[in-house]
């Protein structure tokens, strides 16, 4: 019975985690930003290369960790053992949650430097699509909305 309620627990929490994924794509609006003007500046990219976009770090991670953890923990011995073995499952079990949450919303990003018509260059991250490759010398568009920039083709 136990394993059920763990196993119930578990999946609980990578659907709450997979739903915290957020897109940090060229290509991806958030509704704020979507049919609000934008500004376009024109340039050619000096440089690129590979980041790592750190993940979330949300009470979402340690509170469903916790969860797990306290009911995993308690299910080990009886009377007061339960309640020790439940409290020390509980601080484990947040502590995990929030590292799996910080590590299952870790992207890989790309930094693309870029220097505008206008004569000033600026650097831009924003998370990688394979679908879409930046090069040296390439000539791009740099899309700004409420003080949020992409860089696209």
């Amino acid at each position: 019975m136990n394993i059920r309620i763990l196993q119930s627990c578990l999946l609980g929490v990578a659907l709450v985690l997979g739903g915290c994924a957020s897109g940090l794509t060229g290509d991806t609006y958030s509704r704020d930003e979507a049919r609000a003007p934008q500004t376009v500046r024109m340039g050619t990219v000096e440089s690129v290369r590979l980041v790592q976009i750190e993940g979330t770090r949300t009470n979402i991670g340690t509170g469903a960790g916790a969860v797990v953890g306290g009911v995993a923990g308690s299910s080990i011995g009886g009377g007061r053992g339960s309640i020790i073995t439940g409290v020390l499952g509980a601080v484990a079990g947040g502590m995990a949650g929030a590292a799996a949450e910080e590590g299952i919303t870790r992207n890989q990003g790309i930094e693309i430097t870029v220097r505008e018509d206008g004569g000033q260059t600026r650097a831009y991250v924003q998370e990688v699509d394979p679908s879409i490759s930046f090069a040296p010398g390439e000539r791009v568009r740099v899309l700004t909305v409420n003080g949020v920039s992409r860089v696209s083709k």
